[in-house]
């Protein structure tokens, strides 16, 4: 029986090994860290429907019978022996493997690089992760609805921007935006909701129903223009100066909370295994495919794969289909050998 060693236990991981195991092969999948489903765990419901970010987890876990896994493990070593690659880890396994597929997933941009907001320096400046984690702990927790609050959002921190060496759309950011500011309102149907962009990018079905309702249903205000100065006051509340270039007029807001939505990076646990397995990576830092159209599974070393957000911004829904696309790819590969 082949072996097909996967790094990365994330959605994309998980899937890609529930499928290959369909296919016969022996699969052994190496995680980091001390759990399965990366990002995906810390999460808390899902755009565009709000589905909870656990039952997800739960089926591709569920799916991983006869799976051999690895938590809290790290390939220090990797040689290629021509047909093949022996795998070390730290944990002293050494595996032959007939194949490899990449499912390093991405980094979320460190928000405090982007000083002017205030990450790290005001207490009620916060990342969209951080606010997924508030939702997670208080979601089935008594919250004082009646609360007034305002809460502001601030769209692409990290990502279109040329001056931290990242011009990408990182994809996902919009619509998050969009699904967090509707779960204030359910949690506090009387806070004031901002939401500062520069475009609007909810590109898949359903996505721009979710807009449509962000704005019918919930009220929250979208202010197209850039936040130019973020402050804070003697009580802790942030001020934030922006310019609504639609009607070219500025605003200055103060908030209860200010949330950066933080963009995707390509992990640094990517760029290692990147220099591990010598294959390349392109100008924006993630694994660079074959090509852009036909093998956008495949990497130019023979026998190494890629799925997920290792080779860029990706959905769950893209992640997912991605993996079984390149567990399809593996298994042709193996076939031929």
């Amino acid at each position: 029986m082949k072996n097909i060693v996967i790094i990365g236990g994330g959605p994309a991981g998980l899937e890609a090994a529930s499928q290959l195991k369909k296919f016969g092969y022996n699969v052994i999948l190496v995680e980091k860290s001390n759990q399965l489903g990366g990002h995906l765990a810390k999460w808390d419901r899902l755009f565009p429907d709000f589905t909870p970010a656990e039952e997800v987890l739960s089926t591709l876990i569920s799916n991983l019978q006869g799976v051999t896994y690895f938590l809290n493990t790290e390939i220090v070593r990797i040689y290629n022996l021509q047909n093949s690659y022996n795998i070390i880890m730290n944990n002293g396994i050494t595996v032959l493997a007939d194949a490899v597929l990449i499912c390093s997933g991405f980094d979320l941009f460190k928000a405090e690089k982007k000083e002017e907001y205030g990450y790290g320096i005001y207490e009620r400046v916060i990342t969209n992760a951080d606010l997924e984690q508030f939702f997670k702990e208080n979601s089935k927790s008594k919250i004082e609805k009646d609360t007034p609050v305002k809460i502001g959002f601030v769209h692409c921190v990290g990502s279109r921007d040329e001056k931290v060496g990242n011009r990408n759309c990182s994809k996902v950011c919009c619509a998050t935006a969009v699904k967090q500011a509707c779960e204030i309102k359910q949690m506090y149907p009387n806070a004031e909701v901002f939401c500062f962009y520069m475009d609007l990018r909810m590109f898949g079905r359903g996505y721009e129903n979710l807009y449509y309702s962000a704005q019918k249903d919930y009220g929250i205000r979208f202010i197209r223009g850039r936040v130019s100065e973020v402050s804070e006051d003697i009580e802790k509340r942030v001020i934030v100066k922006a310019e609504d270039t639609l009607s070219g007029k500025p605003i200055k807001v103060t908030l209860d909370a200010l949330v950066l939505m933080s963009g995707m990076q390509n992990s640094c646990s990517g760029a290692k295994t990147a220099k591990l397995m010598n294959v390349e990576t392109a100008d924006d830092g993630y694994f660079a495919c074959k090509d852009s159209l036909y093998h956008l599974q495949e990497s130019e070393s023979k026998g190494v794969f890629y799925a997920g957000a290792c080779t860029g911004p990706k959905t769950i829904p893209d992640t997912l289909s991605e993996a079984r696309a390149a567990a399809i790819q593996v298994h042709n590969y193996l076939k031929e050998k």
